[in-house]
């Protein structure tokens, strides 16, 4: 079982790279193999990524909350990403970094890359997010990081669920556009 996590944030080691950790302790106690990787604007880590999570049975997009939305290197990144991986029927899960407000509409945001490419979402006992203005103010949220091992947990057990269940993915239907401007 393999899950990427990507980190959004311009700052790499910032809060959300300590929300991402928080979930990668919990893989790693559980055995799962997993990799934390830095979003940047470089096209090449685009097409790294793309390898990444078409390999990967889950993934993990974080972005602290910049003006009540995900950054605009998330967007960037993100949007590359889904527009070129196949992760029909993947696992996902969204996080959430936020110094006090934006995080449901940042959340909703990024749970959208997951509902348009089909994939399974996987949530918690609370929205995933953290706060603080700085890796250690994070560290205080306990309601948090609680939320992030929950759903840590919770991911391993849905894939686990799946690999075991073994089923032949449904059948799909050539995609249709329609133009609404006629």
């Amino acid at each position: 079982m393999k899950i990427i996590l990507f980190n959004g944030s311009p700052r790499e080691n910032g809060c959300t790279h300590r929300a991402l950790e928080e979930m990668a302790a919990i893989f790693d106690s559980l055995g799962v193999e997993n990799q934390i990787f830095h979003c940047t604007f470089d096209e090449e880590d685009i097409k790294k990524a793309v390898a990444l999570a078409e390999d990967a049975d889950g993934i993990v997009l974080s972005s602290p909350v910049y003006y009540a939305s995900a950054t605009g290197l998330a967007s960037y990144f993100f949007d590359g990403l889904f527009s070129k991986a196949s992760v029909r029927l993947k696992v996902g899960a969204a996080v959430v970094s936020c110094r006090r407000g934006g995080a449901s509409a940042t959340f909703d945001q990024l749970n959208k890359y997951f509902t348009i490419s089909e994939m399974i979402t996987v949530g918690s006992n609370y929205w995933n997010q953290v706060h603080g203005n700085t890796p250690e103010e994070i560290e205080k949220d306990a309601e948090g990081l609680q939320t992030l091992r929950i759903l840590a947990r919770n991911m391993v057990y849905v894939i686990s669920s799946l690999k075991k269940a073994a089923l032949e993915l449904p059948e799909t239907e050539k995609r249709v556009k329609t133009n609404f401007i006629r």
